[in-house]
């Protein structure tokens, strides 16, 4: 049962008839009543498809990029849904109230069927049930395995002696930053617990906002996906650090050191000295490689035009032009750098992509078929890392929009043209 989808097969399709049945009990009532509260939820209903956007960006200020055409969609039928049915409960008897309620819970979970199924938060039934993050076990380090800078790629000190992979995780202090992190989630190869493991680059993951280190693992099935480059490269695969550089669900640093929190300094000092003392890997960061998914994937590109020496190699997934609070930039600034737009803009990396040249550095960038604004921003960022130098190349996902399908068909592939870089390949 775990394994059961929720995004294709049966149950979406079944969840989907079970709403239209609902929906039409909800519809049934009959009476003058009835045709008023048809009409007044569905006025309800397209107010919030049209004005949605405009309250979330504009008037409340509570995300930084407009929300999907198909996300607005199911949430104004939502809307309308639960006008229907308390519409339904009025003046009614005992029998029609019951049914209202049961039929109106039904197509709201119908719509938030649809909403998942768009995003692919949970894939699985198994997901949605997962037990909570403090069940995880707590990240243990391979027995005397010490850090230490390796000339050789892995390819060549590997002998091939796996054990299992395991997601673990562990706090990682901001010693320097000061900056108050959740726990990070630790993927461990094969090869990590091996008889003689070798000492394994290491990739950082970020994940989105609002979201948390355990959306990769939860949404991004981040265990099968690394499993399966660790099946095509004999056990090997990066040590993989999914770390948190905002703080809380709603929280949002832009990955930079400003007014709201030195997390840039949490990312690149106290991240990067925590791992190389306490893992046990190969601390030559030619073999690193930072990557994230959407504002994750934001805060790759900037990892790597603003500390190109730790993090030559970056994986870019659905991410943003550009670091963001809000979608009105003056706001941005103002709340990060204190309304000094320089200071931003120095920091952001299509400015630093046009000053300086990055020939040691690769990115592999990645966005959705189906979301035109983020192929773009890929576009018009990736064209500019080119022209910096640059090796990259892009991908783009048919028939995905802003969802967790992008990294789960891209960290593959995104690892595979990083492969010769982290040494894996040769």
């Amino acid at each position: 049962m775990g394994d059961l989808s929720l995004i294709s097969g049966w149950l979406p399709v079944t969840l989907l008839v079970l709403g239209a049945v609902a929906l039409f009990f909800l519809l049934a009532r009959g009476g003058r009543a009835s045709v008023i509260t048809i009409v007044v939820a569905a006025v309800l209903a397209v107010l919030t498809y049209f004005l949605l956007n405009w309250l979330v960006l504009d008037v409340f200020d509570l995300l930084p990029e407009p929300l999907p055409g198909a996300v607005r969609l199911w949430i104004a039928v939502g809307v309308g849904v639960f006008v229907l049915g308390v519409g339904s409960m009025v003046a009614s008897s005992v029998g029609r109230k019951v049914t209202a309620i049961v039929c109106t819970v039904v197509a709201l979970v119908v719509a938030a069927s649809q909403i998942n199924v768009y995003f692919e938060e949970y894939p699985t039934l198994g997901t949605l049930l997962a037990s909570d993050e403090n069940d995880v076990s707590a990240f243990a380090a391979a027995n005397n395995l010490k850090s230490q800078n390796e000339k050789t790629p892995v390819v060549d000190r590997w002998r091939g002696d796996s054990g299992h992979s395991r997601i673990e995780s562990a706090p990682i202090p901001g010693t320097v930053s000061g900056f108050t992190a959740r726990p990070a989630w630790f993927y461990l190869p094969p090869s990590y617990a091996g008889p003689k493991p070798p000492l394994l680059p290491v990739l950082i993951l970020v994940s989105g906002q609002p979201g948390g280190p355990q959306d990769w693992v939860v949404s991004g099935g981040l265990q099968k996906l690394m499993d399966e480059f660790a099946a095509q490269h004999n056990g090997l695969a990066p040590v993989t650090v999914v770390v948190d550089p905002n703080g809380a669900e709603d929280g949002n640093t832009m990955c930079m050191d400003s007014d709201i929190a030195k997390a840039d300094t949490y990312l690149t000092v106290d991240v990067v000295n925590w791992i190389t003392a306490n893992v046990g890997i190969d601390s030559n960061h030619a073999h690193w490689a930072f990557g994230g998914w959407s504002f994750g994937g934001t805060c790759s590109i900037q990892m790597a035009t603003r500390h190109p020496d730790l993090f030559p190699s970056f994986i870019d997934l659905a991410g943003e032009r550009e670091p963001a609070i809000s979608a009105d930039r003056a706001q941005t600034v103002q709340l990060a750098f204190h309304g000094d737009t320089a200071a931003f803009d120095a920091l952001t990396p299509l400015a630093l992509l046009s000053e300086k040249t990055y020939r040691d550095s690769w990115g592999f960038f990645a966005a959705g078929g189906d979301e035109p604004q983020t192929e773009s921003w890929m576009t018009e960022v990736s064209t500019a890392a080119k022209n910096a130098g640059m090796t990259v190349t892009t991908q783009v996902v048919p028939g995905q929009g802003h969802s967790w399908g992008v990294p789960t068909a891209t960290l593959v592939p995104a690892l595979n043209f990083l492969a010769p870089r982290m040494g894996f390949t040769k």
